[in-house]
């Protein structure tokens, strides 16, 4: 695997749009979103809620969908230009993974959707609608969309998503090569081959990551993750999940992969949330040498500094290679949290 540099810059790919997770327990999955991590309901549509972060510009970055399993519905791009989206859509077709076009969904135009090579759900689009805080959320600050609300510990806005993949390798690649992402850093396995990648398009260290699954099929979500922009904020919504009996996995913490600041906790619905109080360090050379990490660095990779994982012993691996045993599966995926009677 090689930076994007070597198969030539692309910039048509913008960001990271929005994320929808499956949810065993919407109810509660709202109340965790809304009413502990302070994001905005905004619509709701086929039985799927639709939430935003107050520091965001477009409509929503979260789309809530019952399920009898947790996981992916899908991940969404938004591309840089028309033109960039119909040569993405070109690339992307060229790989044989593309499924076609979707007219739209609440907050956006007509989407391609595609999978990894190993069928995480994606789609990409141009068009979006930008949100307009309606009289009592607009903010007083005019760089800001919306007020900053008054219930939870509110996230600004949506970071990043990571991946479980049985070929960690083949993912990275077909991002960077249909997409444009470019390497930032990587474990290298002993045995050959990768162990983690992480991708971006922008300065961040990454949007997406790539991580080895032990124990599954590949194909699954690791986590969706959420920034704050302070880092004292971990230790606040730490004691607020702690008081609402949510699952806290790893942290406060900081990452030596990334430098970034991080909180891991399960919502109800069962899917793994990362709360990110810093993003670590930025990105902005053009000539950017991905940073080797090896499997002997896996603890300082994993967890640099902060507090372990509040359950006893924590495996580091499991945060880089997934579920390592069926009993340790079953400790994280049951989330006590009980939602508000309500």
């Amino acid at each position: 695997m090689t930076a994007a540099a070597d198969y030539g810059y692309i910039f048509d790919v913008a960001q990271l749009a929005h994320v929808e997770l499956l949810t065993t327990d919407l109810e509660r999955s709202l109340w965790f979103f809304r009413d502990l991590i302070g994001m905005e309901e905004v619509a709701r549509k086929d039985g799927s809620v639709y939430l935003r972060a107050y520091d965001e510009r477009y409509l929503t970055s979260l789309k809530l969908t019952p399920s009898e399993t947790p996981g992916l519905g899908h991940a969404a791009w938004r591309a840089r230009s028309p033109q960039a989206l119909e040569r993405r859509v070109k690339a992307i077709e060229a790989t044989g993974l593309g499924q076609g076009w979707i007219d739209g969904d609440v907050g956006h135009g007509p989407a391609y959707r595609f999978t990894t090579p190993e069928g995480h759900q994606m789609e990409i689009f141009w068009e979006v609608e930008w949100y307009q805080a309606p009289g009592d959320l607009q903010s007083r600050l005019p760089n800001r969309p919306q007020k900053r609300p008054n219930r939870g510990v509110p996230v600004r806005r949506l970071d990043h998503i990571n991946l479980f993949a049985k070929d960690v390798k083949r993912c990275g690649d077909f991002m960077m090569e249909a997409l444009g992402f470019q390497l930032r850093e990587y474990i290298e396995a002993r045995a050959g081959g990768y162990k983690g990648v992480w991708l971006s398009v922008s300065p961040l260290v990454h949007e997406t990551a790539f991580m080895y699954d032990e124990a599954g099929p590949g194909g699954r979500l690791h986590h969706i993750c959420y920034w704050y922009g302070y880092p004292h904020q971990l230790w606040e919504v730490g004691d607020l999940f702690r008081e609402h009996h949510i699952h806290i996995e790893l942290g406060p913490a900081k990452h030596g992969i990334t430098q970034a600041m991080p909180l891991y906790v399960y919502e109800p619905g069962g899917n793994r949330v990362e709360l990110f109080g810093d993003v670590g360090y930025l990105i902005f050379e053009p000539d950017w040498k991905p940073i080797r990490w090896t499997e002997d660095h896996i603890e300082r990779a994993a967890q640099e500094g902060g507090l372990p994982w509040l359950g006893g012993s924590f495996p580091l691996e499991y945060w880089v290679y997934g579920t390592p045993t069926v009993e340790q599966a079953a400790r994280t995926a049951q989330p006590a949290a009980q939602a508000p009677a309500d």
